[in-house]
C-alpha cells in the first residue's frame, strides 16, 4: 500500500508538471484538457490536422489514459474520432513504439530504444503521433487494410486515391463537430504555428495547488520552430 500511495504521489506531481508545460507552452496542432478535474489521469486531446497534408483542415478527438506508475510505465493513446490509418486500430487506439512497455521483444522487430522510458513525456508523445499520421509505419500495421491501400497511393505517387478519398471524407465530418464545440481549426501554416497560452485554471480547482509546483524542477524550454515547413506536405504530388 505505501509503495502505491508512493506511486500515486510521484505520477501526480509529474502529471500536473507536464499540464503546467503544456498550457504554458502548447504544442502546435494540439490542445489539451482534463476530462474531469478531479482526474489527473485521463486527458482530452483535440488535434487539429496540419496544413498542407491530408488532414489538413480535421478535428480529430483522442484520450490518453495515464497509468499510476507513470512516467515508468507509458499512457494508453486512443482516437475517438473515427480513423483510417494503417497504425490505429479499429477501436481507435494508436500503436506506435513509444507507447510500447520498455521489455526487449524481439519478436516486435522493435528495438529497445524504441520504447517507451521514463524520459518520455506527453510533448514527446504528441509530435511522434502527428509525425505517424503523415508517415505510417507500414511493417507492422494496426489497420491492414489501411495499411495496403497506403502503399497503393505511395507507390502509384498519388494516382490511387482510394487512400486519400477516405481521409478526406473523414476530414470533413470533422468540421461539423468543432461547430459543435465552437473550435476554430487553423487552415493555414501561419495560423497552425501560433502558440497560444492556455487560460490558467479556475482559482477555486483542486488539482493546481501552489505547492506542488517548483519551478526549479521544470527547465526552461527553448522555442522551437514549427515543424511543419511549406515544402515538407507529407502528401506527394499526383
Amino acid at each position: 500500500m505505501a509503495q502505491h500511495g508512493q506511486h500515486v504521489a510521484s505520477s501526480q506531481k509529474a502529471l500536473m508538471l507536464e499540464m503546467k508545460s503544456l498550457q504554458e507552452e502548447p504544442v502546435e496542432g494540439f490542445k489539451i484538457t482534463l476530462v474531469d478535474e478531479a482526474d489527473l489521469y485521463n486527458w482530452e486531446v483535440a488535434i487539429f490536422g496540419p496544413p498542407n497534408t491530408h488532414y489538413e483542415g480535421g478535428y480529430f478527438k483522442a484520450r490518453i489514459k495515464f497509468p499510476i506508475d507513470y512516467p515508468y510505465s507509458p499512457p494508453a493513446f486512443r482516437f475517438l474520432t473515427k480513423m483510417w490509418h494503417p497504425n490505429i486500430y479499429e477501436n481507435g487506439d494508436v500503436c506506435i513504439s513509444i507507447l510500447h512497455p520498455p521489455v526487449d521483444d524481439p519478436q516486435s522487430g522493435e528495438l529497445p530504444s524504441e520504447r517507451w522510458n521514463p524520459t518520455q513525456n506527453v510533448r514527446t508523445i504528441l509530435l511522434s503521433v502527428i509525425s505517424l499520421l503523415n508517415e505510417p509505419n507500414t511493417s507492422s500495421p494496426a489497420n491492414v487494410d489501411a495499411s495496403v491501400m497506403y502503399r497503393k497511393w505511395r507507390d502509384s505517387k498519388g494516382k490511387d486515391r482510394e487512400y486519400t478519398e477516405i481521409i478526406r471524407k473523414q476530414v470533413q465530418a470533422t468540421k461539423a463537430e468543432a461547430e459543435r464545440d465552437g473550435v476554430k481549426v487553423p487552415t493555414t501554416l501561419a495560423e497552425y504555428c501560433v502558440r497560444t497560452r492556455a487560460p490558467p485554471p479556475d482559482e477555486g480547482s483542486d488539482l493546481f495547488y501552489d505547492d506542488y509546483y517548483d519551478d526549479e524542477e521544470l527547465e526552461d524550454e527553448a522555442d522551437e520552430d514549427c515543424c511543419y515547413d511549406e515544402d515538407d506536405s507529407g502528401t506527394e504530388d499526383s
